[in-house]
């Protein structure tokens, strides 16, 4: 299966791209995301061929890290 996972949050052009993503036009920025199939990004792609919607401006990027603390028995060598 060829499904693409959009995530807003982990997009990197997220923000000066967003007015002109196909997702957020069409969708709004969707909370959890969206799975798109081949059969519907082909048939976004062709679309935007057209003109009649914006392209798919998704730059995914790494999801966002969050801090743990390093196990007691860990030191810094330095």
């Amino acid at each position: 299966m060829d499904t693409m996972h959009v995530d807003c949050d982990s997009c990197v052009a997220r923000g000066p791209a967003c007015s002109d993503c196909v997702v957020t036009v069409l969708l709004g920025s969707p909370q959890h995301g969206v799975d798109l199939d081949a059969d519907e990004q082909q048939a976004l792609a062709e679309l935007a061929r057209a003109g009649l919607v914006p392209p798919l401006r998704l730059i995914p990027g790494a999801r966002r890290a969050q801090a743990v603390q390093s196990p007691l028995e860990w030191t810094e060598s330095g």
